[in-house]
């Protein structure tokens, strides 16, 4: 299916596309949904629900290829009500897009992902507070954009983030993790990413415990002077420094003062970091492998 804003599609937005795609879809069933999305800025939310699963979107460019709506959690009644783009069905994938909350001075969120088997190629992400919500299953993200100012990707999903650029736009915190045992599968992984920022922050934070078994972990990253010298944050959690997991592997850059991170963080091994690699983090009980 295919969405154009100028009507030369089959559908004017990404919604009636989702809403309606179902209705031309052969008799007896279907195998992925594809919609593509030609440039233009699609203001709309955006929700594929828990029954479509295996949809994928696909834009041309993600500079050009923009779904955006402005809604804070004070608007919406929480910040799990302000998504831009709320993804529930399983074996969602999506390029060349960009999703983004403008909104501030309240949690934002831009997307929001409890799709198992989730895929991002070539994307954006663009926030303020709470830009992405990988809430859960495994979700494996690749060459993407993603920028905000504080807990900017957050939830509990197993999500591997590899050859992305995290962007600072204020000073705060990258990630939060809501991981509540030791036994969750679950955590963030960045492999091969660069830490950036806009001129004139200074403080950024690695992540923070949103619960107390929170884990991340960075492998082979280059990390901009905007991080702090210690790395992590206890959110005023004494107790998290017992039980979080975080972990770097071959930080380099301005900002990988490894010789000065608190004392409750791991620089790993070889052997250790191997754990962390999408085909081994994210296999799960039925081997997937999502970098293939």
């Amino acid at each position: 299916m295919v969405v154009a804003q100028d009507g030369t599609g089959d559908f004017p937005t990404v919604q009636n596309a989702l809403d309606h795609a179902l209705d031309k879809a052969p008799i007896g069933g279907r195998g992925r949904l594809y919609i593509e999305i030609r440039p233009g800025t699609y203001r709309e939310r955006v929700v594929v629900p828990q029954d479509m699963p295996r949809v994928t979107l696909v834009g041309k460019d993600a500079a050009t290829t923009i779904i955006t709506h402005g809604q804070t959690a004070k608007e919406t009644g929480g910040t799990f009500f302000s998504a831009t783009v709320d993804v529930d069905g399983a074996g969602f994938e999506a390029q060349n897009i960009t999703f983004e909350n403008p909104a501030q001075g309240a949690q934002a969120v831009a997307v929001s992902v409890h799709s198992d088997r989730a895929i991002f190629r070539d994307y954006r992400f663009i926030g303020w507070q709470d830009t992405l919500y990988a809430a859960s299953g495994r979700q494996y993200y690749v060459h993407c954009y993603i920028s905000g100012h504080v807990d900017f990707i957050f939830g509990n999903a197993a999500a591997v983030f590899e050859d992305c650029e995290i962007h600072s736009r204020g000073n705060g915190y990258l990630t939060a993790v809501r991981r509540t045992r030791a036994d969750e599968p679950t955590g963030f992984v960045l492999i091969g990413s660069r830490l950036t920022a806009d001129e004139g922050v200074t403080s950024v934070a690695l992540g923070r415990p949103w619960r107390l078994y929170a884990r991340v972990v960075y492998i082979d990253c280059w990390m901009g002077p905007q991080i702090v010298p210690g790395g992590w944050n206890n959110w005023n959690k004494p107790e998290a420094e017992k039980t979080a997991f975080y972990g770097e592997y071959h930080s380099t850059g301005p900002g990988a003062r490894l010789e000065a991170r608190v004392a409750w963080s791991h620089q790993l091994t070889a052997t250790e970091a191997a754990a962390f690699r999408p085909e081994v983090f994210l296999r799960g009980n039925d081997g997937w492998n999502p970098a293939k």
